[in-house]
């Protein structure tokens, strides 16, 4: 069992980490403050090839693999886990469209999304149905030209902000058969937004509702075929889960590189804190639990990559491991900076809160828990 990254992969995360270091890190605050990402960011990380990570290269894509996709996500979230989330769920949209657009839509489409002059935005939860995502009741009916779509999308990721969005909508009966995906462009009459939310964390993402009121779109913007929605939506999250785990665990590792800087220049009774047994037990236990998570993360991508028959549950395992040890990580490293590490000047109070939401979405954490008891009693 060989646990090494190739040559191939050190130079992915190193390419995606100079460019986080370079272009993001610096700004991240200040973005935080404005709550806002600057549109001109996204071509210049869609020249690095990561508009479209795990699009075929016969597409265009750069056709890496989910493991390999974790690296860029891991490294770009040691300088902003907002803004490496954002870039995930725009690669989630991504590979939807490539793997079930028709050809004439990917045509027309597929060149700019990839290029990132088309930022791309997730939308399936709605104001009423979140974990019960088959629930949803925004619907699309059927006209002589294609759709007419009515309803509202909630927590959307570049709500009012993103050039497109690949929506999940209720074409048929209830429950997950009557859900198909469509393709809605920015700017189509009848699509409208909500205000801001006014968040915890992830500051820098604009969010908001995303509001269709007899928003027509042509027959061409389905995406596969109808009532298949559900399933195209759920196939995007088991990478999705990945993704959110890769940015939880790059956040944290920044957070700990800071600390351990940070006690080594902190005096107190005389000496470095560092020095203090005490607190050298709670930098070991930190190491310990983000190397366990990294190496979970990586066996649950390493399953998807391959076809495991139980990938979805390790994907399901690794997002509730790593999220929830992530979280403790740079709430320790809060601590560990004492009463500045509740200053923003320092950066380590922002990762707390971005971090905080990564045990809510891609499916809570108490999903998670319900797939992997499902998954244990279905096979005893």
């Amino acid at each position: 069992m060989d646990f090494s990254l190739t040559e191939e992969q050190t130079a992915i995360f190193d390419m995606a980490y100079a460019f986080g270091q370079e272009h993001i890190a610096p700004n991240a605050q200040a973005w935080e403050k404005a709550e806002t990402i600057p549109k001109e960011l996204w071509p210049q990380i869609g020249e690095l090839g990561f508009g479209g990570l795990y699009v075929s290269e016969d597409a265009g894509g750069s056709g890496l693999s989910r493991l390999d996709a974790t690296l860029v996500f891991e490294a770009l979230s040691m300088a902003c886990p907002s803004v490496a989330a954002f870039l995930s769920i725009h690669n989630m949209c991504a590979k939807m469209l490539d793997s079930f657009a028709s050809d004439e839509l990917k045509a027309r489409i597929m060149g700019d999304v990839l290029s990132m002059n088309t930022v791309l935005s997730y939308c399936l939860t709605e104001p009423g149905s979140g974990s019960d995502a088959a629930a949803l009741k925004t619907r699309a009916e059927r006209t002589n030209e294609g759709y007419s779509i009515n309803g509202t999308k909630a927590f959307i990721s570049g709500g009012g902000y993103s050039d497109a969005y690949v929506c999940m909508v209720r074409t048929g009966d209830s429950g997950a058969g009557g859900v198909s995906t469509v393709y809605v462009e920015d700017g189509t009459a009848g699509l409208s937004f909500g205000g801001l939310e006014d968040k915890m964390g992830w500051r820098s993402q604009p969010t908001s509702q995303v509001q269709f009121d007899d928003c027509n779109i042509p027959a061409g913007n389905l995406v596969g075929d109808e009532g298949q929605g559900f399933k195209y939506a759920m196939k995007g999250l088991d990478g999705g889960r990945l993704n959110i785990s890769a940015c939880s665990l790059g956040a944290a590792q920044s957070a700990l590189t800071k600390t351990l800087e940070y006690m080594g220049e902190r005096q107190a009774f005389g000496q470095p804190i560092d020095q203090f047994q005490g607190l050298q037990f709670r930098l070991a236990d930190m190491e310990i639990e983000l190397s366990a998570a990294r190496v979970f993360l990586r066996q649950a991508a390493w399953k998807l990559d391959t076809g495991a028959p139980d990938a979805t549950k390790y994907c399901a395992m690794a997002k509730k491991f790593v999220t929830e040890a992530g979280s403790r990580v740079v709430d320790q490293c809060l601590q560990l900076h004492g009463g500045y590490g509740y200053l923003a000047d320092y950066g380590i109070e922002k990762l707390v809160r971005d971090l905080r939401v990564h045990q809510i979405l891609e499916g809570t954490n108490e999903i998670m828990r319900v797939i992997v008891a499902r998954d244990m009693l279905k096979n005893r």
